[in-house]
């Protein structure tokens, strides 16, 4: 299987830290945003959405969308809940993340640490929803050691990518403290290094 992706890019890093932690064999192809990688005409025809990450599989067959691929790829593992209901509820906040926490933190990250804004010149609701959605993982967090309960699922993992590196988009994630001891210890069962 072949991933291409930004390392950069939390979504990608979510296909690359269920790959190490399944231990699923893959070749990382650097794919580099910035520089319009991703609207070549060869990268068009693995992912025809101009965005990373894309796995190409042994096969030939493509897939997209870092929450489908982690999906995809954690079939059958323990990082997707056996009972249904929890399996839904891994599925609730996988959905959750790109509508109502990526649109946010990682944009804000994106414009701090990319673009070399300082933190005045973020739009203020994209601020405002950034701390709303870390307010629901820090409430969901107080109550349990997980966002679905015990065990790490993908909705920690695809959570992970971008809240640990909240701070680089000007969150301040001091008040929160079930938030970060989830980060600390998502980070410890992928085998992590901390967020720098």
């Amino acid at each position: 299987m072949k991933i291409y992706g930004d390392t950069n890019s939390g979504n990608c890093l979510k296909v690359k830290w269920v790959c190490d932690h399944l231990a699923l064999p893959y070749g990382w192809i650097a794919v580099d945003t910035l520089k319009g990688e991703t609207r070549t005409a060869a990268f068009l025809k693995l992912n025809g959405a101009a965005q990373v990450p894309a796995i190409e599989l042994d096969d030939g067959r493509t897939l997209a969308q870092s929450n489908a691929i982690i999906r995809y790829l954690a079939r059958g593992s323990s990082l997707i809940p056996a009972d249904a209901f929890a399996q839904a509820k891994m599925d609730e906040w996988l959905f959750w993340e790109q509508y109502s926490h990526e649109p946010y933190v990682a944009v804000c990250r994106f414009q701090m640490f990319y673009l070399n804004k300082q933190a005045s010149e973020l739009d203020p609701e994209k601020v405002k929803r950034g701390y709303a959605a870390l307010a629901r993982m820090e409430q969901q967090l107080a109550v349990t050691p997980f966002l679905v309960g015990e065990t790490l699922t993908l909705a920690d993992v695809s959570l992970l990518a971008y809240t640990r590196v909240a701070h680089e988009g000007g969150f301040d994630l001091d008040g929160y403290a079930a938030l970060r001891r989830w980060i600390g210890e998502s980070e410890k069962v992928l085998k992590l290094p901390p967020a720098r």
